[in-house]
């Protein structure tokens, strides 16, 4: 009896602060008043807008590569830097940011190579951009380049295909703004919460809130690693793919 009124008591005291806890939108029950619902405070923070938001961590100046460094060996990044665009160089290897992120914003422009007819498929103007490290979106020369669905330009690779291929022809430049939500692991390595990822294609939508299944593997299943917070990577695969612009916003 004396551990049944202890439990009703703990229960009593945590339904006390668990109505503390509560939001305090439904502090008044049937408001009549306005104000009962109007929340001032804290004030929601200014971000000035325009090309690049104030508050935006830009990742690639057009100038430098100084905030990239080889996948390789964690030197330099040696990728080719010219006329505003940073360009992959042919076996230089992937290169990524310094700085590891966890949920963002990302802007990035990409524009594929001149290339004969002769290159089809994959071969086309191949590259990626890597969120945390791990889970690939796509680049492709996807314009009138028939591949797998799942491959294409805008896919989060070998999982989900995008909605419509809102690809631009080859030289010209190709507009990527990701939202991406990093995954939640439970104390024993599961997954209480998956990545997600929206990413908008030259100003169309073509993965909406997609759930991202695992690492993005070119064969086998996607695997599911438990990390923290990781770098924006991007790939060479051979293909001069060029990159400018790129910008995010930690949310």
């Amino acid at each position: 009896m004396k551990n049944t009124k202890t439990i009703i008591a703990l229960l009593t005291i945590g339904i006390g602060y668990a109505s503390q806890a509560q939001d305090h939108r439904h502090v008044v029950s049937n408001p009549t008043k306005p104000d009962a619902t109007e929340f001032w405070d804290p004030e929601v923070r200014v971000v000035t807008t325009g090309t690049i938001p104030s508050d935006a961590i830009v990742l690639f100046d057009g100038k430098s590569l100084a905030n990239w460094e080889s996948i390789k060996d964690g030197g330099p990044a040696q990728w080719k830097v010219e006329d505003g665009k940073m360009t992959v160089v042919r076996g230089a290897g992937h290169i990524s940011t310094k700085q590891k992120f966890t949920n963002y914003q990302l802007h990035i422009e990409w524009q594929s190579p001149i290339e004969p007819e002769t290159l089809k498929s994959q071969g086309k103007g191949n590259s990626g951009i890597f969120m945390q490290g791990m889970y690939e979106v796509q680049v492709l020369n996807s314009y009138k380049n028939r591949t797998y669905r799942n491959g294409q330009a805008g896919s989060i690779y070998k999982q989900s295909a995008p909605l419509v291929n809102a690809t631009s022809p080859m030289g010209e430049w190709n507009t990527y703004d990701i939202i991406y939500t990093a995954p939640v692991f439970t104390i024993n390595g599961g997954i209480e919460t998956p990545a997600y990822v929206t990413v908008i294609h030259n100003g169309v939508v073509v993965q909406n809130h997609t759930k991202i299944q695992g690492t993005t593997e070119y064969i086998g299943q996607p695997l599911n690693p438990v990390h923290g917070p990781g770098p924006i990577s991007l790939q060479d695969h051979g293909n001069a793919v060029s990159f400018r612009n790129i910008w995010l916003r930690e949310m």
